[in-house]
């Protein structure tokens, strides 16, 4: 590294598990003697991606889309030729490492000396509103199971963490402001237009080009009303139109501008308040697609642990609580976070079945026939 920096180089982290994480977080800090500091998405200067994670190839593929002037790390088991990314060979060697870092900073100097000429003043005003904007895409915040219930909150007369409840502690999204809020995101997405979602309560407007809500309320505000069903509410109900010019034209407060999963998944926390969507069969395996995007998630407890053990094969919802030996209901309302992204789905693949093989079943279908006819043939005898 370049001895003239005074500060470590910012670095964010993809595709890592929550161990793994941990583990490079101490390896920068130790072995690499602080020559990179792990920070938020946000604030970072160069991308380090696990090549070896299920979703690697997305996560490349978006990063070099986001920002071609941050340069990447790729860590690998296996030789990657990259023509936009710098290659380290797992399992990680320091010197390799901290020549990685050093030819990652060498590229930052490159990009920022020849973007010298471009009018600050502007560059700066457009990075200072799109910080207003891009904070609400952050990590809202990691529960702990200390301030849980009173984050989410809890249902009248029902134990969620009862096995006997189970049947009970289920919830269906579409009788909750989260049901109408991901239709009407999926015809602003198809129709690609601006829809205005009205409550009779607090404006909402759906940006589907930008995968953006802007949305004129609190987090207080959303929580209360999240977890109320739509029919106890009085008033018009629930409506989408598009959005007309005079909203579009209105001053927004940059702050109000949510990331559509980010806004979704804390919206089925708080719908659920650690419930199972009524979707899923709570004895029947689900499985994890791919491992959410906590940097912009709120991580409820243990959601890290669940995403590893989902991750590694189908699991039933009450053998995930057994595993871990921890509360169902963290279980549940993870699952209904990640359920509402599509991240989660019922095994239903052959993969994920134990499923009888063609010529054993067509052994077992013949078996069945013949002693059904020597059953007939002993019924003439006699």
């Amino acid at each position: 590294m370049n001895d003239k920096r005074k500060s470590s180089l910012k670095v964010a982290l993809h595709g890592m598990d929550g161990r793994t994480y941990k583990t490079m977080v101490m390896y920068l800090q130790g072995p690499c003697k602080g020559a990179a500091a792990v920070v938020e998405d946000l604030d970072a200067e160069v991308d380090i991606i696990d090549a070896d994670s299920i979703n690697a190839k997305a996560l490349l593929e978006q990063k070099l889309a986001e920002n071609s002037s941050r340069p990447i790390i790729v860590l690998s088991l296996q030789e990657l030729k990259l023509d936009n990314a710098l290659y380290v060979r797992k399992p990680i060697k320091t010197v390799e490492m901290l020549e990685a870092l050093s030819k990652a900073e060498a590229l930052l100097a490159v990009k920022q000396k020849s973007n010298e000429n471009v009018q600050t003043s502007k560059k700066l005003f457009i990075n200072t509103d799109e910080r207003k904007k891009t904070s609400k895409h952050q990590t809202a915040m990691h529960l702990d199971e200390g301030n849980f219930n009173a984050f989410i909150g809890s249902i009248p007369g029902l134990d969620v963490n009862d096995p006997k409840q189970f049947p009970n502690a289920s919830y269906n999204p579409k009788e909750y402001f989260q049901g109408y809020f991901q239709s009407a995101c999926l015809i602003a997405q198809t129709k690609k237009q601006v829809l205005h979602l009205n409550s009779g309560w607090k404006s909402l407007i759906i940006f589907p080009h930008n995968h953006e809500i802007w949305f004129d309320a609190d987090d207080k505000q959303l929580r209360s009303f999240a977890g109320l069903p739509i029919k106890s509410l009085s008033g018009a109900g629930m409506s989408l139109t598009p959005a007309s010019a005079h909203a579009l034209s209105a001053n927004r407060e940059l702050d109000k501008f949510h990331n559509v999963d980010a806004f979704l998944w804390k919206l089925a926390v708080w719908s659920s308040r650690g419930r199972y969507p009524v979707a899923l069969d709570i004895d029947r395996p689900v499985f994890l697609k791919h491992w959410p995007n906590f940097t912009r998630l709120i991580v409820t407890p243990h959601a890290l642990r669940i995403s590893a053990l989902l991750i590694a094969g189908p699991r039933t919802l009450p053998d995930i609580a057994e595993t871990l030996k921890i509360k169902p209901q963290y279980v549940f309302v993870f699952i209904s976070a990640a359920h509402a992204l599509g991240l989660v789905k019922q095994a239903k693949r052959q993969s994920d079945e134990i499923i009888q093989p063609p010529a054993i079943k067509k052994n077992t279908e013949r078996q069945g026939l013949l002693t059904r006819i020597l059953s007939k043939l002993r019924g003439n005898k006699s």
